[in-house]
């Protein structure tokens, strides 16, 4: 499949980095050669410098006739305009990042009609929402929904009180229909065995149907007030699209920015919420707005090293929980060591929604966990595939994967091995990134 990749700024580079991993044919277009040449020293792609807009690039034979055409520059309407010229030239499927709301507010299909665009990427969109699930779950650092919700998945650090700790995994009994999917100790995946044991500090990934999870969900949230008030710094895009969502769902907040006409607009959107012109690390006017009572601080600014800064200062100064959006996705690792409680790659969000489009056929949805170590992926049983009419045992499945949840006919349930793979099956499956084209293969019809 060939993948072409207009822009090579900081998310043109981590999906180019995604896809090439993946082993797609990768072409990365790119104007300005310093960044160009950075992406030819470190990954393997073919590199061309130029004008991802002009025809002539568009026409050679490397770039035209392209599987998925995806165009992340700084600009929107260069996105919009490389597309549909992309599209007239013979590509397949293209994916524009587009940051301005007011191209989509009235009709989110005007792109497709009128700009020949398949995917509309909206990085600060995808990240408020992903912030807004989050924080809805209280005790989640992650969580994800599939088969139209019949399936959940639920990510937590155990605590040092967790009543499972250090038990061999054949002998925990957790609720029925509840599989441990994975667990990642110190920056290392596990695919959870019979003689595995969990221990505090653990990230570990629960699945199962939405209404068994939900109430094994309160094992974690007890520890947990109820989700009234939540300070946010920073109103740009992403700030200012939370505060509405979170106003909506009945909680109170507050957003601090430097930026006076940011704080303007934001102000004129939220009907309850209060919008405060200031610095964000000033400790008085932390203080005096109560951060101490905020059931969460989230730092949404754009400078990475300033959120860590404000996340450690909020949890100086009593936030409860903490939430930090980092565009460098290698710093994820980094918060969680000195304390802040989520870290959201903004680039990986956004990553995983062009992961889950490039590859369609039978994959529904993708999520990429731990810094795109992992993935859960939402499969559908392919008629014909190498799978199908086959217990998960004799499946041949690989090792590094492991299959939590199967959809059939409807009606969702957490298997073992004599749980047999029938066609139109939607499948939940945990895997390591290496493996993941194996895995897809296998339930795809070739």
């Amino acid at each position: 499949m060939k993948i072409v990749v207009v822009g090579a700024g900081k998310m043109g580079y981590s999906i180019a980095q995604l896809l090439a991993d993946g082993s797609y044919d990768v072409v990365v277009i790119e104007q300005d050669d310093e960044r160009r040449q950075v992406i030819k020293d470190s990954l393997d792609v073919l590199t061309i410098q130029g004008n991802g807009c002009s025809p002539d690039i568009l026409g050679m034979p490397e770039v035209r006739d392209a599987d998925v055409f995806i165009a992340v520059t700084d600009s929107d309407e260069v996105n919009m305009v490389a597309c549909r010229m992309a599209k007239e030239l013979g590509a397949h499927h293209t994916v524009a990042r587009i940051r301005n709301e007011d191209y989509t507010n009235t009709d989110p299909q005007l792109l497709n009609r009128t700009q020949d665009v398949d995917l509309n990427l909206n990085p600060e969109r995808i990240t408020a929402s992903e912030i807004s699930h989050i924080l809805m779950t209280p005790a989640a650092l992650n969580v994800d929904d599939f088969a139209d919700g019949k399936v959940r998945m639920f990510g937590a650090r155990l605590p040092e009180d967790f009543p499972f700790l250090r038990v061999s995994l054949k002998n925990v009994r957790l609720p029925g229909g509840i599989l441990i999917a994975m667990i990642f100790r110190k920056h290392r995946m596990i695919i959870p065995h019979g003689e595995d044991v969990l221990e505090p500090g653990d990230n570990v990934y629960f699945v199962g149907s939405l209404e068994v999870i939900k109430k094994f969900e309160e094992n974690f949230e007890a520890r947990y007030e109820k989700l009234e008030r939540v300070l946010v710094i920073g109103a740009g895009r992403a700030g200012r699209l939370l505060a509405q969502m979170l106003e909506k769902k009945g909680v109170f907040v507050k957003v601090i920015d430097k930026d006076r006409e940011r704080c303007r607009v934001l102000s004129e959107k939220l009907n309850n919420g209060l919008v405060l012109c200031g610095d964000g690390t000033d400790i008085d006017l932390l203080t005096e707005e109560g951060i101490s009572e905020a059931d969460c601080l989230v730092c949404l600014t754009d400078d990475d090293k300033l959120n860590l800064l404000l996340a450690l200062l909020g949890k100086h100064l009593g936030a409860k929980k903490t939430i930090v959006r980092v565009a460098r996705s290698e710093y994820v690792d980094l918060m969680a060591k000195v304390g802040v409680d989520i870290a959201l790659s903004a680039r990986l969000l956004s990553a995983a929604e062009v992961i889950r489009f490039v590859r369609q056929g039978g994959v529904v949805s993708v999520a990429l966990l731990e810094g795109a170590k992992a993935e859960a992926l939402e499969l559908k049983v392919q008629a014909g595939c190498k799978v199908e009419g086959k217990t998960l045992i004799k499946a041949g499945l690989p090792r590094e994967c492991l299959v939590c949840g199967i959809v059939h006919q409807g009606k969702a349930s957490v298997p073992n091995g004599s749980s047999v793979l029938s066609a139109d099956d939607r499948v939940i499956i945990f895997t390591k990134s290496e493996v993941v084209q194996d895995v897809i293969d296998m339930f795809a019809n070739l």
